[in-house]
């Protein structure tokens, strides 16, 4: 192993021992009383098979047969989702070849940050993760499975899937991922466009068919945002089937993985003998493969958040000082938009996630000895799935890159590190990615243009008042102020001050994207603004200064006086009310800070 992963993944071990050990122990308390059906009562039993087929009622009267959960996040909105409308009917054929049940235990939400992106409805995305955790629990709280299938792809969908199934960590669970849309409008076009428009130079008419050639059928965006960092994660934790991620929709490739995905799930479970558990398989080298695999790919910066709150869920205490100190060791090995030109058809084309895998596993930047839904060892997802005559197979990933602009090796990697860091200073802590800015963008120090809502700046941008070197702040944007929606809609009008020449930077207590691309952006700031953070005491003109490559974010300023200004208090009742927010309060007031994943579940200040 590299020096430095190990010695991160020997102090998250430490470091999360007491509530690690606590967690497994509960685990296990719980599989000792599985198959869990057989403790119901026989009305119970009755009303949790009563709307099954016959045969089905007869192996669920057994209890050496296994009965498969399906919680899904299926709706026909959501392109990237719509696919799992056919995958029960699957699920169930498969299982019943194993001599098995599969019941379709419960649907979550699943909403789209595209969709909501600068809407109201976006200050309700951060937390749906933990809704998504709390209705994958009330989804398996009936006690009559053995293990699960979980079908979620998009932002906060497989963690909250993740967070809610690892409260149930004695069961195995696999995730099923429905692949990306093909490739559409070039993502380099589509930002262009939505430059112009932001400039007044296009229509929305011409806009709208633009995004509309990039959103353009089933299946994820191809832009390497959270959904698509997603399922790459997960498979490099081993929780998908060896390259299952990025095979589109709609193939007979794809049906039969999720075939075979069914199958494999059901020979974990404890009636086919089997003894491990999604908890098992979520340990602290997992996390750790998990968090190399972000950083070697410039992944999500949504998983600074989303990746604490899972390992927590596992029992494990991982902080952003573990993704800094990772990032500085680990090769940038892939250019998928917004850090390249290409998309993930092409990061697949190329050898994707198998090719990557044996590259960091040969580089001895991601731990093999971990147990996977398919065995044991890492090793086995340096494997491509195929088709034989209609029979899946797994052939070897290919030697060389296919498309080494897109996907690289360790030892010829894009850059030398992977493009996150951690800023600290009198302003408080966030992070920064910056595989996507160019080096001459690191470190600016300009006025600050403040804002309390996203929207003041495009009338500022309207009027000609950003046209200067300036670092925009927007505040009063955390989980406790309005949900912590991301700040995507702004990119467009930064990235047009940045190319008139100016040097530009945004700092802001909320999140920006999984498409964060070449403005500087310090984000995930806090303590927020609603807390009493700095944030809340800076003033239009103050001189900021973000400095990417000393980690620093501060403003320069009398210290004594800067502590005694009176911090804003904006009215934001208005963000409290109207489109179901008023459903969510108890939500903003319990949440944590960033650093603890912004989770209502595990608010240290509680």
């Amino acid at each position: 192993m590299h020096a430095v992963v190990d010695r991160v993944t020997r102090r998250i071990i430490d470091r999360s021992r007491p509530s690690r050990q606590n967690y497994l122990a509960r685990m296990t308390e719980l599989k000792s009383q599985s198959p869990h059906r057989n403790s119901l009562s026989c009305g119970n039993l009755a009303h949790g098979f009563a709307a099954c087929h016959q045969d089905d009622k007869n192996t669920l009267k057994l209890m050496n047969k296994a009965n498969l959960a399906i919680v899904s996040a299926y709706n026909d909105m959501l392109s990237a989702h719509n696919p799992y409308a056919t995958y029960p009917d699957i699920i169930r054929e498969a299982a019943h070849g194993m001599g098995s049940v599969a019941q379709f235990a419960g649907g979550t939400p699943a909403m789209c940050d595209g969709v909501t992106q600068g809407q109201p409805g976006m200050e309700l995305s951060l937390f749906s993760r933990d809704t998504i955790a709390m209705s994958t629990a009330v989804a398996l709280s009936h006690n009559m499975f053995d293990a699960t299938v979980l079908l979620g792809i998009c932002d906060k969908i497989v963690p909250g899937l993740l967070i809610g199934a690892l409260s149930f960590g004695y069961l195995p669970s696999i995730l099923v991922p429905a692949g990306p849309m093909p490739s559409g409008l070039p993502n380099k076009e589509k930002q262009r466009i939505r430059q112009l428009y932001a400039e007044g130079k296009l229509g929305k008419d011409e806009l709208l068919e633009a995004e509309s050639k990039s959103y353009h059928s089933a299946g994820t965006c191809t832009f390497y945002g959270t959904a698509n960092s997603n399922q790459l994660l997960v498979e490099v934790m081993g929780l998908h089937l060896p390259g299952a991620a990025f095979v589109n929709p709609g193939t007979p490739l794809r049906d039969q993985l999720t075939r075979a995905a069914t199958e494999q799930v059901i020979r974990l479970s404890r009636p086919q003998g089997g003894e491990l558990g999604l908890g098992d398989m979520v340990d602290e080298k997992s996390i750790v493969n998990a968090l190399v695999a972000l950083l070697v790919t410039g992944g999500s910066t949504n998983h600074t958040l989303h990746w604490v709150a899972i390992a927590r869920a596992a029992g494990i205490i991982i902080d952003w000082n573990d993704y800094a100190e990772l990032s500085s060791v680990v090769p940038s090995m892939t250019r998928i938009y917004p850090n390249g030109e290409e998309d993930v058809n092409a990061f697949h084309e190329a050898g994707g996630t198998p090719f990557l895998i044996r590259e960091l596993l040969d580089g001895g930047y991601l731990h093999n000895d971990v147990e996977t839904v398919v065995g044991y060892g890492l090793e086995r997802y340096t494997r491509t799935p195929e088709l034989d005559g209609g029979a899946l197979v797994w052939q070897p990933a290919p030697e060389k890159s296919r498309h080494p602009d897109v996907l690289s090796t360790v030892s010829e990697p894009f850059a030398p590190d992977g493009g996150l860091k951690v800023l600290d200073g009198n302003l408080g802590r966030g992070v920064i990615k910056v595989s996507a800015v160019a080096r001459e963008h690191y470190r600016i120090e300009a006025p600050a243009v403040v804002f309390n809502d996203q929207n003041e700046l495009k009338a500022a941008f309207d009027a000609g008042e950003l046209n200067k070197d300036c670092v925009v702040i927007v505040r009063f944007q955390g989980p406790r102020s309005n949900g912590m929606p991301e700040l995507h809609k702004l990119t467009p009008y930064l990235g047009v001050l940045q190319d008139r020449g100016f040097s530009v930077g945004l700092v802001t207590d909320g999140r920006m994207s999984g498409a964060s691309g070449k403005v500087p952006a310090a984000i995930h700031v806090y303590p927020e603004a609603l807390n009493g953070g700095p944030l809340a005491r800076v003033r239009d003109g103050d001189l900021i200064c973000l400095d990417a490559e000393k980690g620093a974010l501060s403003i320069i300023a009398d210290e004594a006086d800067f502590a005694q200004r009176e911090p804003a208090s904006p009215d934001l009742s208005r963000y409290h009310q109207g489109y179901g927010r008023e459903l969510f309060g108890w939500m903003r007031r319990a949440a944590g800070t960033s650093e603890e994943g912004a989770s209502v579940f595990w608010n240290h200040e509680a």
